[in-house]
């Protein structure tokens, strides 16, 4: 989630408004690249349909949302992509990709471009799993073609209970109390900027949610700020979480869908298409229940 955390994160220091202006009124559209490919890659959903399967790139190493276990992929993520190779009749395949240093170069690379290195034909995924959605960030990255909004992630904190016993910690508790984070994420900028750094010291740094919650739960901090749903997948006995307030964050959650190469807005329609269906049947909610975790339907 760095590449993600980092992007709200952003956003939110520096007060972007959501909905203060018509749609990318004043949003200047990131520049062009030096000698780009072609403006037409990958498949479109005739040839998608044709050939029998779809490629979708997913995160490596992301529970709950994509992983592998014994060689097969797992999470919410990889369900999504079922669900919507099943809508349009075709088998789907995962490639699984490393965050990058941001999510418009995982964009440019998955999506919209290639691996410029590759040499390979039309190697790029026919969709990208696991991309928030903002309206000006999509007005700027106009390339891609933001669909699917499948759910909603939020900023949540988890506590060990005996450490906490009467009240649920906010984010002041920790100006004496030791908490992990996910470094370069938007929890660990929030926390770091709390006013006068008080808090810095006793932030713990850890390289994934996962080890952030399994230094939780052995003891050795009391809490854990993240995403809602790392949280609560890694959250074990005696261990609980919660949403406080967090003062002086303006975008403290996400809606979460997928992307598809703006050549191909007719695999764009489809797509979304099937998530719609998804919520509207029930089929994505259970997905999170099935987990043990909160889902919050997306803003759409």
């Amino acid at each position: 989630m760095r590449r993600r955390d980092v992007l709200w994160g952003l956003a939110g220091a520096a007060g972007l408004p959501r909905a203060a202006l018509a749609r990318c009124e004043g949003v200047v559209p990131g520049g062009r690249i030096q000698n780009p490919d072609r403006d037409f890659v990958g498949q479109d959903l005739d040839a998608i349909v044709a050939r029998g399967w779809i490629e979708f790139a997913v995160y490596a190493n992301l529970p709950p949302y994509s992983w592998e276990e014994g060689g097969q992929p797992q999470g919410i993520d990889i369900a999504l992509g079922r669900l919507v190779a099943e809508a349009l009749g075709v088998e789907p395949r995962f490639r699984f990709v490393l965050s990058g240093e941001t999510l418009e170069a995982d964009l440019r690379y998955q999506v919209w471009q290639g691996q410029p290195t590759a040499g390979a034909e039309n190697d790029v995924a026919n969709a990208m799993l696991h991309v928030p959605y903002d309206s000006v960030f999509a007005c700027r990255v106009e390339q891609v073609v933001f669909t699917g909004q499948a759910y909603r992630e939020r900023l949540a904190i988890a506590y060990r209970e005996d450490a906490y016993p009467d009240d649920p910690p906010t984010p002041a508790y920790f100006r004496f109390d030791l908490v992990g984070v996910q470094n370069d994420t938007i929890s660990d900028f929030y926390l770091a900027s709390f006013p006068g750094g008080q808090i810095n010291a006793n932030i713990r740094r850890y390289p994934t949610m996962a080890a952030g919650m399994a230094a939780l739960s052995r003891g050795e901090v009391n809490a854990a700020m993240g995403p809602r749903a790392q949280l609560e997948w890694g959250a074990g006995e005696g261990v609980r979480v919660h949403e406080p307030p967090l003062p002086g964050l303006a975008v403290g959650d996400w809606t979460v869908g997928l992307a598809v190469h703006m050549s191909h807005r007719d695999l764009g329609y489809a797509v979304d298409d099937a998530i719609a269906a998804g919520l509207a049947d029930g089929r994505i909610p259970a997905l999170f229940g099935d987990l043990g975790l909160t889902f919050e339907p997306p803003e759409r």
